[in-house]
C-alpha cells in the first residue's frame, strides 16, 4: 500500500505541475508547448531560473514563473486534484498517454484536457455534427437521425452541448442501439459547469454514458469568446465534420473553416434555397464541402480515409434477424408511395422500436430514405 500511495503522491505532484503552469498568467498553449520544447516537464521550467526563462519568453511571463502560484491559482490546483481523484473524472495533459492523439494533429492543442465520463471515446473514430442553436424542427430531426445512424455503426458523434443542432445530434448518438452512447460533447466552460441550464439533464445523460471535454479549468463561466475557441477541438477531435443547419454568420461556419484548416473533411447538409438556416451549407457547398444527403453519403465519404470504416450490416444487424421480418417483406408492405412509421407499424404488426432499427439498417444500405417530415420512400 505504501508504494501505491507514493506512486499516487508522485502522480499529483506532476499533475500539479501542469496546472501550475497552465494558470501562469500569459501561459497559453502556444507559450506553454514552447516551454515544454525548451525545458521538458513543467517542474524543469519552474527550476530553470529567471535568466534561462527570458530565452523563451518575455520578462514578465519569466518572472510570473519564478513566483510561487497565486492563493487562488493553489486553491484551484487543489480543488482540480480533488476533482481528478472523483470517480469519473480526469485530467489530461499533453504528456499523458491518453491524451487524443487526433489533437496532437493539430497547431494548438491544449496543454491540459478535463474530462468527465468514458475517456475510450476519445480514441474511437468519430464526426462532429454541429449546426444551428435556433434548429428548425426538420434541422433537429436529420441531425437526430443522421447522428444516431452514425453512431449505430461505431462512429463517436462529437459536438458542443448547444441547444438546436448540437442538442440532437447528442440526443440520436445516445438512442443508438449499438452505439453504448457514443458521444463526446466539448464544452466552453469548465467541466464542472453545465451550459446552457436548459441541457442539463442531457449532460448529466452524456456524463454517465458518453463524455464531457473541456480545455478550460474548473468553475470557468460562460465567455462568449471562448466557445470560438473550443471549434477547433470539436474539429479536431473527429475525422469529419458534418454541418447540418448554419445561418450565413453562424459559429458552426468557424467550425468547418477550422476543420478545412486542419485537414478534416467538411460535410454539409444542403436545404431549401429560400431558408436562412440553409444558406450557411450552401456556402460551404460551393466552397467544396461534399454535399449529403443521407448518413450513407457520409460513409461513403469517409471510406478513403486511413482508419477502417466500420460495417454498415451485420448479420445481426440485417433485417429479418431478432425482427424475424425480411427484408423483402417490410419494403413489400411499404410500397412505393411514402408511409409513415406509424402506418408502416400497424401494416407490420411491429413495435415503434423494432421499426425504427429495421428502417435505420434499410436506410444505410441505400435501400429506403427519410423524407420531409418523417416519412419513408423505398429506393428498390
Amino acid at each position: 500500500m505504501a508504494g501505491s500511495g507514493t506512486h499516487e503522491a508522485s502522480r499529483g505532484g506532476d499533475l500539479a505541475g501542469w496546472l501550475r503552469l497552465a494558470q501562469t498568467p500569459g501561459v497559453g498553449p502556444e507559450t506553454g508547448r514552447r516551454l515544454l520544447a525548451a525545458f521538458g516537464l513543467p517542474e524543469n521550467i519552474f527550476a530553470a531560473g529567471l535568466p534561462s526563462l527570458q530565452t523563451i519568453v518575455s520578462e514578465r511571463i519569466a518572472q510570473a514563473l519564478c513566483q510561487p502560484p497565486t492563493e487562488a491559482a493553489a486553491t484551484l490546483i487543489e480543488q482540480t486534484l480533488a476533482w481528478a481523484a472523483a470517480g469519473g473524472n480526469q485530467v489530461l495533459t499533453l504528456a499523458d498517454a491518453d491524451y487524443p492523439a487526433s489533437l496532437l494533429e493539430i497547431p494548438d492543442p491544449p496543454l491540459i484536457l478535463y474530462v468527465k465520463g468514458r475517456l475510450e471515446l476519445l480514441a474511437r473514430p468519430a464526426v462532429a455534427v454541429v449546426g444551428s442553436r435556433n434548429a428548425s424542427a426538420q434541422g433537429a430531426l436529420n441531425a437526430e437521425q443522421f447522428s444516431q445512424a452514425l453512431s449505430q455503426v461505431g462512429y463517436t458523434i462529437i459536438s458542443g452541448l448547444a441547444l438546436g443542432i448540437d442538442a440532437a445530434a447528442h440526443r440520436g448518438a445516445l438512442q443508438a442501439a449499438d452505439g453504448g452512447g457514443s458521444t463526446v460533447a466539448v464544452i466552453g466552460t469548465g467541466a464542472d459547469l453545465v451550459y446552457p441550464a436548459r441541457n442539463r439533464a442531457l449532460a448529466h445523460q452524456i456524463a454517465a454514458e458518453g463524455c464531457i471535454v473541456s480545455e478550460y479549468p474548473l468553475g470557468t463561466p460562460a465567455i462568449a469568446a471562448n466557445f470560438p475557441r473550443r471549434n477547433r477541438l470539436i474539429s479536431g477531435l473527429a475525422r469529419a465534420v458534418l454541418v447540418v443547419e448554419a445561418a450565413a454568420q453562424s459559429g458552426s461556419l468557424i467550425t468547418a473553416r477550422m476543420a478545412a484548416e486542419q485537414g478534416r473533411d467538411v460535410l454539409a447538409i444542403p436545404g431549401s434555397i429560400h431558408a436562412p438556416l440553409s444558406r450557411g451549407c450552401h456556402q460551404l457547398i460551393k466552397q467544396g464541402a461534399k454535399l449529403v444527403e443521407s448518413a450513407q453519403d457520409v460513409l461513403e465519404e469517409l471510406q478513403h480515409l486511413p482508419l477502417p470504416v466500420p460495417a454498415l450490416a451485420s448479420e445481426a444487424a440485417t433485417p429479418g434477424g431478432a425482427a424475424g421480418l425480411p427484408a423483402s417483406q417490410l419494403l413489400e408492405a411499404m410500397g412505393f408511395d411514402p408511409v409513415t412509421p406509424d402506418l408502416l407499424a400497424a401494416r407490420c404488426a411491429l413495435d415503434a422500436a423494432t421499426l425504427a432499427g429495421l428502417l435505420l439498417t434499410l436506410e444505410l444500405q441505400g435501400q429506403v430514405e427519410l423524407m420531409p417530415g418523417g416519412s419513408y420512400r423505398r429506393l428498390v
